[in-house]
């Protein structure tokens, strides 16, 4: 049976070394069930460590967090206009983020209807272009303040692409600022400020303000251009559980794409794509280089490999739903010893069981 594993000391350092990094309050960003490690056991470890704040962007998260959470607090990290998602938010005291007039007024009726006074983060966007307010829209922004059933108790912008873009970046932050001293100009109390998510922390010098939203860092699998010391985290295991030798010009696996040149020894180890393995992140943008790297995967024949008693063993004809054949030919690979392969958390089925050691 496959599962994924989770080397939990390593994810402690990993936390403590961001913290240091930040140098600020950290806000453990769960959402996507908690970046494939498990939302419930993610969640419960950043907050051993001493993490108060948690953000998610599905009301659908509150019921799972509150299981494991006790005073810390819930930001949910998208504005929404939909009634009975404002509700949601309201009636378990969680923070709503608010990126337009709609979503305010929503928010506002939501919370009077139930008596309650719901505590908000205000969301500028300076070039993310999905949630938020355009620094244009200022005025409209400011006049949220006056909602009587909201508590303005923070605000936020989100980075476009602080992987490869540093001036991009430093321009945001700066139209971000620009935006709140405006509010504050008006008379109004902004509250806790945050921008830096991830690659913004590992990548840009001087982008955090009084709190950094962290998610991926901290599996310590997000693009930085230069070494950190963070772990990378996480393996797919699951046990050998068969094997067998098949003669020369055998057809291994769907439609018979492979065929041995040799005789040759095989281990059937059972994780395929229902459990992430052989799947990749789809690119956002489709570009030349992008372009140019499939290619050349395509002319280098790529291959893909398991790791069993530290070695690495090639796969062999194509990956099956819930079965992976494996070429183990000359080695002692036997039944019942463990398999492994280094995927992303995200690529991880949400059913898999997570183990952490």
């Amino acid at each position: 049976m496959s599962r994924y594993v989770i080397e939990k000391s390593k994810l402690i350092e990993n936390i403590e070394i961001l913290k240091n990094k930040a140098g600020v309050p950290l806000i453990g960003v769960v959402k996507g069930n908690g970046y494939g490690f498990g939302i419930k056991e993610f969640t419960a470890i950043l907050k051993e460590c001493g993490i108060k704040t948690f953000a998610v962007t599905e009301v659908t998260d509150i019921p799972v967090l509150k299981e494991v959470l006790d005073n810390e607090d819930i930001l949910i990290m998208r504005s929404t206009c939909i009634e009975k998602e404002a509700k949601i938010i309201a009636e378990n005291g969680c923070i709503a983020t608010i990126g337009s007039a709609e979503a305010c007024a929503v928010m506002n009726r939501t919370s009077a209807k139930l008596g309650v006074k719901t505590k908000c983060h205000l969301k500028i966007d300076t070039g993310m272009g999905r949630y938020g307010f355009m620094p244009s829209e200022v005025s409209k922004a400011i006049d949220c303040y006056q909602a009587e059933n909201l508590e303005f108790i923070g605000a936020y912008t989100h980075f476009s692409d602080a992987f490869g873009n540093t001036e991009l970046t430093k321009s945001q932050l700066v139209l971000f600022k620009d935006t709140m001293k405006q509010i504050e100009n008006a008379g109004y109390n902004v509250g806790t400020l945050h921008c830096a998510n991830s690659p913004a922390l590992l990548n840009v010098e001087d982008v955090c303000l009084d709190s950094v939203r962290l998610g991926s860092a901290f599996t310590g699998r997000v693009i930085t251009r230069s070494k950190t010391k963070l772990n990378r985290i996480g393996l797919l295991e699951a046990e050998v559980i068969e094997t067998k030798t098949v003669p020369a010009g055998y057809s291994i696996g769907y439609m018979g794409t492979f065929k041995t040149t040799k005789k040759t020894k095989i281990a059937i180890v059972p994780f395929g794509h229902y459990d992430g393995f052989g799947l990749t992140q789809d690119k956002e943008e489709i570009s030349f280089h992008y372009v140019l790297s499939v290619f050349k995967q395509f002319l280098q024949k790529k291959k893909t490999y398991v790791k069993i008693n530290g070695r690495m063993f090639r796969v062999i004809g194509k990956i099956g739903l819930s079965h992976t054949a494996v070429d183990i030919t000359g080695s002692d690979v036997s039944i019942g010893d463990i398999a492994s392969a280094d995927i992303s958390p995200l690529l991880i089925n949400p059913r898999i069981e997570r183990i952490y050691k």
